[in-house]
């Protein structure tokens, strides 16, 4: 840092050359041809002029004038005024004299403004055409477009101004002030004439100036708009042309509200924000400041916003000083020498979206608040004020007050006056110092600043300030860098970081030699060898011989010693055997390991009679498949696919059977290993039950599948997160955003992380940007939900919009929030279980009418059970639009889903501060349930109790105490809470456990009848073996046998290990009396160690009973 400034200051002064070349186009005041010179200027300086030339639109006017000026920071011009002023150049004729006229008299015709940036970004010399823009009145006014005057340009130094370490470390930065709106209402359009000056204090950096200056502000009236795109103006004053203020092609496009970066960028503000900056008083600026930054310059801004996130942009109002005809210093107001600024107000602006990786742009607006020692020092930690400084030491009036002509004027003569003006300051002091009504004049403000510090309480009240508050007003300003603070990180290169982490792992190719290809080889070389003996008979006894069905034994014999006798005349016996002898070899080394000789004659002639059986054996099976086509049919496919293993593993999640569940995951990845799907189930399995390891193992196999999914580099940031890996998870976030930047999960989560990590700054920048997106995303199912309600029309349009919304609402999770409004789900269809009787012939015998609400509830859960009955809703009644949620609060639902409780609870803590959050009913069950999920059950009762009184008619809030109460034993008051969840017009967002629980407690207290009533209505909605063995018991304590069969058939048809269905068999087929059954049945209840020492006693009382059922007596 302190060697780039050497650097700078140890360089010589570079002196900068601005060649006019050549003018086109022009024309003068008397006719066309014309005697002109050219007048170069810059930072108020004259350079000087060109030699007087004649000049005519028909032909070029060659002037190849060259001014210079020097460039060191000790000396007028610095790179700080190359950055941000441009090099004048002023066209002026000179008119014919007339009679006793003694001077020349000269009018300016049009000026240039040469832009120097290019220097700064390592140009040494460049040429521009630029447009000579006419003065008023000029007769270059009138020129056609294709007719512009235009005037050439080279600039040239002999060194770039800047080393290519200064370029590449180095930035320039740029200020745009836009325009004030809704000034105070005392700000009149009539009357004395004010300038409107701004300031945005910097932090010091070597010698340049703690702040950008902003004067010269135009008080406009409220009527229209200001109009999009529009140029931007040079901070400079005295230019003869107008529109020569204009900066070349910077323009202020603006933008929507929401991607501002401001305090008024809410949808709430959007309409006053259309009516401040259309009907109300304004004052606009539109003027852009750059300034070049050294490497210590940036990293001084950097930690001043580290430190201090909160800039201060200071507004005040002077009234315009006019120069003393006898230039003599005009009367100064006291309090003016003292410092005191008129309606002095500050807005604060957030700097902190500079430091975001890869942002090199702000823009937004910032309330004006009347300015307060005591408040700017809290907030910003400036000490002083920027206006008053300027005030204080250089004369305010001469730095931002009435602007001289000075030397950007084109009147030669006025230069040498340019100092003088400076000091002929007048102010009307009576006029300045007197408030609009009914404010009290601040005469005590200036002396109080000379005296002792007064204590904040008793500190003067900013009266004029206040006018700002009042009056609503605000600033739009707009920063911009060249390259961004913080750099970001490119996509290939987090890309390459992900790979680097999970390497792509190509298959394992399959083993072309083995046991099992040796004995495949065998059976092929029988099958050719078999083929070959067929074709041998075929041609010795003839096709009809081959095909006879029935041959008496001695002619079969003779066949066959005939067959032999050939085969060894004609040497295909010992081919034959030779064709073998391969295939057995690879069986002895492949099969029977066996690679080097024996040396015990016992164990070579066992090995041999052992390898003779196998390979006979072999043999036949081998003619068998070639002979004799006694294939099976092939095996049935599964009971169950994927999506009901997922369920079968949920569930006994639920029952806290962990090995059951890890079982079910096993065989869904057995069955498809390629599904990302079934990897990010089993991982986040995996982390329910702490094993942080194998879950970030799933996660991973789940991202070498999919290298673009982002649910798997979500998990897999989250898996090294909970492994204390904070960088790793963030390359996995970051990579999650390249993939897909629209992803508001991804963003939140990201935000999440930086949390842990303690970083503030990219905290706010990635909640900031999944703000911005989930605002952008509602805003889009807006537009699309009126888009369709709108040709629909009526009714039947919301009705099915609703429904529509409604079933992407209840698949999100157990917290997604009340719909009261919704109509009663399967329920509602028929109280009765026999609910598919009305189907059946009424020749139906009678005895099967107890069966029916068991045996059509079988034929329809297999795949049905797949899709929840909740999703069909009737559409009759009026739907309730789903409740917007907030980005943590998604968050929070998604990483409850995958049991990742560390993220959770930060995600919660930020929804309870989020605006669109807070201590919500949807917030308490979410806490609820990841207590619950850690066992933690007073907190649970303690959220769910607030939950209730927020909406006690939500069903979710009666599930999740159910649950509570069922888990601390109170069982009674949990089939209360469970009863009134079934009780009201919704359902919970999943019924399965409220049915397993309540049916369980029936069971219990032997309510038999309800018990069946209410497992049925879980194997309609969601069918497992569970809800198969709780309908069944049931039946069977109700002595209903034939309904009890179906219902454990069905239940061993899910799950044929379950112990307890087989145990309900058993007892089944002892009651109906088949001997067999029974012992088949008891047979698997003791293979697979049935647990229940109950149910252990009652088979084995109704086996001594009956006297059968047990083989072993």
């Amino acid at each position: 840092m302190e060697t780039a400034l050497a650097e700078v200051k140890a360089r010589p002064p570079a002196p900068v050359q601005i060649t006019a070349l050549r003018a086109h186009n022009v024309k003068g005041i008397k006719g066309d041809l014309l005697m002109s010179y050219i007048r170069s200027e810059f930072n108020n300086s004259l350079l000087g002029d060109s030699p007087k030339l004649e000049a005519s639109p028909d032909r070029p006017t060659e002037f190849h004038f060259t001014s210079s000026f020097d460039v060191s920071p000790d000396g007028p011009h610095s790179l700080d005024d190359v950055a941000h002023k441009p090099v004048i150049l002023t066209l002026i004729e000179i008119l014919p004299k007339e009679k006793k006229q003694k001077e020349e008299k000269t009018v300016v015709l049009g000026q240039a403004a040469v832009d120097l940036l290019p220097l700064l970004k390592g140009e040494s010399n460049f040429k521009v055409t630029l447009p000579l823009h006419p003065v008023t009145g000029s007769p270059l006014e009138s020129a056609q477009l294709d007719t512009k005057p235009s005037l050439e340009v080279a600039v040239s130094v002999p060194e770039p101004l800047l080393s290519d370490a200064q370029i590449n470390n180095g930035n320039i930065l740029r200020v745009t002030v836009e325009a004030v709106y809704c000034a105070p209402e005392s700000w009149n359009t009539t009357g004395p004439a004010y300038n409107y000056v701004m300031s945005l204090q910097m932090p010091p950096a070597g010698e340049l100036p703690h702040s950008l200056v902003f004067s010269n502000g135009t008080l406009k009236a409220g009527g229209e708009a200001e109009p999009v795109p529009r140029p931007k103006k040079w901070p400079v004053t005295g230019m003869a042309a107008t529109s020569a203020q204009n900066i070349p092609d910077s323009f202020i496009f603006g933008g929507p509200y929401e991607e501002e970066n401001g305090e008024l960028n809410r949808k709430e503000d959007k309409e006053f924000r259309a009516d401040a900056e259309t009907l109300k008083k304004r004052v606009t600026w539109d003027t852009e400041r750059r300034r070049y930054l050294d490497p210590s310059a940036l990293l001084s801004i950097q930690k001043q916003i580290a430190e201090c996130r909160y800039w201060p942009v200071e507004i005040m109002r002077a009234p315009t000083v006019a120069p003393s005809t006898k230039g003599k210093p005009g009367k100064v107001d006291k309090g003016d020498e003292d410092g005191q600024i008129s309606f002095h107000g500050v807005a604060y602006v957030n700097m902190v979206p500079l430091l975001y990786p890869g942002v090199k742009h702000l823009r937004g607006a910032f309330r004006i608040y009347p300015y307060q020692d005591a408040e700017v020092l809290e907030k910003t930690k400036c000490q002083s004020s920027a206006l008053r400084d300027v005030a204080r030491q250089t004369g305010l009036q001469s730095r931002v007050g009435f602007a001289p002509a000075g030397v950007n004027s084109p009147h030669g003569k006025q230069g040498p006056s340019r100092i003088v003006r400076e000091d002929k300051v007048t102010k009307d002091k009576e006029y300045t110092r007197k408030p609009s009504a009914p404010m009290k004049p601040l005469d005590t403000a200036s002396e109080a600043e000379t005296i002792a510090p007064v204590p904040a309480q008793t500190a003067p009240q900013n009266v004029e300030g206040q006018q700002y508050t009042e009056s609503g007003t605000y600033v739009i300003l707009e920063l911009s860098l060249e390259k961004p603070l913080v750099p970001k990180r490119l996509a290939e290169e987090i890309d390459l970081r992900v790979r680097e982490l999970i390497p792509s792992r190509p298959q394992l190719p399959r083993r072309s030699a083995g046991a099992a290809k040796a004995v495949t080889d065998y059976h092929n070389q029988i099958t050719s060898i078999t083929d070959s003996i067929l074709e041998e008979y075929c041609e010795l006894f003839g096709r009809k011989a081959a095909e006879a069905e029935e041959l008496d034994h001695q002619a079969l014999e003779e066949q066959k010693c005939q067959l032999n006798y050939e085969l060894n005349c004609t040497g295909k016996y010992f081919a034959f055997k030779e064709q073998l002898k391969h295939a057995v070899v690879k069986i002895v080394r492949e099969k029977y390991l066996k690679t080097t000789a024996f040396e015990d004659p016992e164990q070579l002639q066992a090995f041999l009679s052992e390898l003779y059986v196998y390979l006979v054996d072999q043999m036949h099976i081998a003619l068998n498949k070639t002979l004799f086509d006694d294939r099976g049919e092939p095996a049935p496919p599964p009971m169950t696919d994927t999506e009901q293993l997922l369920r079968f593993a949920r569930e006994a999640e639920i029952t806290g059977d962990f090995d059951l569940a890890n079982t079910f995951y096993q065989e869904r990845l057995a069955r498809d290993r390629q599904c990302v799907d079934h990897w990010l189930d089993y991982g986040s399995f995996q982390l329910l039950i702490g094993d942080y390891i194998k879950a970030q193992e799933c996660f991973h196999e789940a991202v070498v599948l999919r290298r673009d999914h982002v649910p798997s580099l979500l998990l897999s940031g989250i898996a090294a997160a909970t492994l204390d890996h904070c960088k790793d998870a963030e390359v996995f976030f970051e990579d999650a955003t390249c993939t897909d930047p629209s992803s508001t999960l991804a963003w939140t989560l990201l935000g999440l992380l930086y949390e842990m990590q303690g970083n503030d700054i990219r905290m706010e920048m990635a909640f900031s940007e999944a703000g911005k997106l989930r605002l952008a995303k509602c805003a889009q199912e807006r537009a699309v939900a009126l888009s369709w309600a709108k040709p629909a029309g009526g009714t039947n349009s919301k009705s099915a919009l609703g429904n529509a919304s409604e079933k992407g609402t209840l698949s999100k999770g157990a917290t997604e929030g009340p719909h009261e409004t919704t109509p009663a789900s399967h329920r509602a269809e028929s109280p009765s279980v026999n609910i598919s009787l009305s189907g059946r012939p009424a020749e139906e015998k009678a005895s099967l009418t107890r069966r029916a609400s068991v045996s059509s509830l079988r034929s329809k859960s297999t795949k049905a059970g797949t899709h929840k009955e909740v999703t069909t809703r009737a559409s009759s009644e009026p739907e309730a639009q789903p409740e917007a949620i907030s980005i943590f609060m998604e968050a929070a639902q998604f990483l409850t889903r995958v049991n990742a409780l560390q993220f959770v609870q930060r995600a919660l803590a930020h929804e309870l501060l989020c605006p669109d959050g807070g201590p919500t009913c949807r917030y308490q069950l979410m806490c609820a349930q990841m207590h619950l999920m850690r066992k933690e059950l007073e907190k649970a009762q303690q959220n769910l109790q607030e939950a209730s009184q927020i909406n006690h008619q939500n069903p979710d809030v009666w599930a999740l105490k159910g649950h509570l109460n069922f888990l601390s034993g109170r069982k009674s008051e949990a089939k209360g809470c469970y009863e009134h969840t079934l009780s009201l017009v919704s359902d919970a967002s999943d019924m399965h456990p409220v049915y397993l629980r309540l049916g369980s407690i029936y069971l219990d207290e032997e309510e038999y009848e309800k018990a069946k009533k209410t497992y049925l209505l879980a194997c309609k909605q969601s069918p497992t073996c569970l809800t198969w063995l709780g309908a069944g018991i049931a039946c069977y304590r109700l002595e209903e046998m034939e309904e009890a069969e179906d219902a454990l058939s069905e239940a061993n048809a899910l799950n044929n290990n379950n112990a307890e269905v087989w145990g309900y068999l058993t007892l089944v087929c002892l009651k109906t009396g088949r001997q067999l059954e029974a012992e088949q049945s008891y047979k698997y209840t003791r293979k697979l160690n049935l647990q229940k020492e109950d149910l252990l006693t009652e088979i084995h009382s109704l086996q001594e009973e009956l006297g059968f059922g047990d083989p072993s007596f």
